[in-house]
């Protein structure tokens, strides 16, 4: 029978690759999981496995083409005999009829990622459902389990069916949003940081509020804002003089990366009003830890380093301060609250800065994150980073300090709150008790979204941040 195969849903605002190799030609045999594509989306290389086994029939894209989302790719030849139009159309009417509770369940955990791609289309010229074991790749199944998903349960956005990572995430998080209760939420006049806030820090002078006392009606009612007002309308593309009046000119297209971080720093500049604060953190005390733990660190594999114990005291931060960890969404005119803290670090490439995501930081340990972080930063800088680590970020983190610089003003990774930025730490005189000391210090500019948080609140976030990188055994104290 014959099979289509569709570009998938590569991931969340993917909605075109570039074909970098196609290594397969027609009349070959493939195996399922093999790969057969090589392509580049505006966040990463990417490999597409064949999604079953069988014969190459028809290669409808070359080396160098943009290939939209849902666009038939190839075609196979498989086992058996081809399939009626009728019995096939059938077939895809039960796929659509099974596929509503798991989109409801997506829906109510608010996942872009379980949009229906190419892959669940209704079935044309003889594109038949795939039967047997149910069609995912080894990492996918490895998922499933640690998530406890029954992989039987999930119709795949994939093509011919096939579940992909962000299908087996939608339906976990479908099901955890149905278990969680009001009794689970903070309490009044109580932060989203729980209990284990360090209730003598200096940093915490005011008392926060709950959610609903400062930013709504606190009266438990289910209720929507109104849409947000912005005066004027998408400004025209800007015209350019002739510069071959002058000279040579050469011009390049701007796509993939380059492309992608062009659209979002203009969303980003355009629709965020930006406010930087900066502060500096005296980091002397980190050296001496960093020397007598380093080489336990490195044998499992990570690196111990300030952006490490920045990304624990960040999430400290994130938690006393929710607002940091929050977006704005224009259109209902609410603000969103992510009681979860994934963290991205900005990783510079040749293709240009790519932001991998660690996922719960408030769950691993600083070995943990150590590892995870050399990890994403090498498989993000060879272009092999996986998409599902590119998604899902509430905060960005940027170190510009191994190339240089004292400071900078970050520009907001839309549609987060806040970024903050870390420069060199470099060795500068500083007065301590009425005496000059060299001290480690590390300047800290912290870019917030002025809509969500006010200026007051930044400097205590950022206050919270530098005590904890200034004394990391508090970070213990809140484990």
């Amino acid at each position: 029978m014959a099979v289509e195969f569709k570009l998938p849903d590569l991931g969340e605002g993917i909605h075109e690759a570039e074909i970098l190799a196609v290594k397969v030609k027609e009349g070959d045999t493939v195996k399922e999981d093999q790969p057969i594509f090589e392509v580049e989306t505006d966040k990463a290389v990417v490999e597409i496995p064949c999604p079953v086994a069988g014969t190459v029939e028809k290669i409808n894209v070359k080396v160098g083409q943009t290939a939209k989302v849902g666009m038939v790719m190839m075609s196979f030849i498989t086992d058996g005999a081809k399939a009626e139009e009728k019995p096939a159309a059938k077939n895809d009417v039960a796929r659509e009829e099974k596929k509503e509770p798991v989109a409801a369940a997506a829906k109510s955990a608010n996942s872009e990622s379980a949009k229906v791609s190419g892959g669940s289309d209704h079935a044309t010229n003889g594109r038949v459902n795939i039967t047997g074991p149910v069609p995912a790749a080894p990492a996918v199944r490895r998922l499933a389990r640690e998530l406890g998903v029954d992989l039987t349960q999930i119709h795949g956005s994939g093509p011919a069916g096939r579940v992909l990572n962000e299908d087996v995430r939608s339906f976990a998080a479908g099901k955890l949003e149905g278990r969680l209760t009001t009794a689970e939420r903070p309490a009044q006049g109580q932060s989203a940081a729980g209990k284990g806030d360090d209730k003598s820090s200096k940093s915490d002078k005011v008392a926060a509020p709950s959610l609903k006392d400062k930013y709504g009606s606190g009266d438990g009612e289910k209720s929507g804002g109104a849409p947000l007002e912005f005066a004027g309308g998408n400004l025209p593309p800007a015209e350019l003089p002739d510069f071959t009046k002058y000279g040579a000119v050469e011009r390049v297209p701007l796509k993939s990366i380059r492309r992608k971080i062009a659209q979002n720093m203009t969303i980003a500049w355009s629709r965020i009003p930006h406010v930087t604060h900066f502060d500096e953190a005296n980091v002397t005390s980190f050296e001496p830890l960093r020397l007598k733990h380093d080489d336990k660190v490195r044998e499992q594999g990570g690196r111990l380093t300030l952006t490490v114990l920045t990304l624990k005291a960040v999430c400290s931060g994130l938690k006393k301060y929710p607002q940091f960890n929050a977006s704005l969404d224009e259109r209902s005119g609410e603000i969103v609250f992510k009681h979860f803290y994934n963290i991205g670090i900005a990783v510079a490439t040749e293709r240009g800065l790519i932001v991998p995501v660690i996922k719960d930081v408030d769950k691993k340990s600083i070995i943990q994150l150590a590892q995870e972080l050399k990890d994403i930063a090498e498989k993000t800088r060879s272009g092999k980073i996986e998409l599902d680590r590119l998604q899902g970020g509430t905060f960005t983190i940027t170190n510009i300090g191994a190339i240089g610089g004292t400071s900078m003003s970050p520009m907001i990774n839309y549609p987060e709150c806040a970024i903050l930025g870390m420069a060199r730490a470099a060795d500068k005189p500083i007065v301590v008790a009425g005496k000059i000391e060299i001290g480690t210090i590390m300047p800290l500019a912290l870019s917030f979204d002025h809509r969500i948080a006010d200026g007051a609140e930044a400097a205590y976030f950022v206050r919270h941040i530098i005590e904890r990188l200034e004394d990391p055994f508090t970070l213990l104290l809140e484990a």
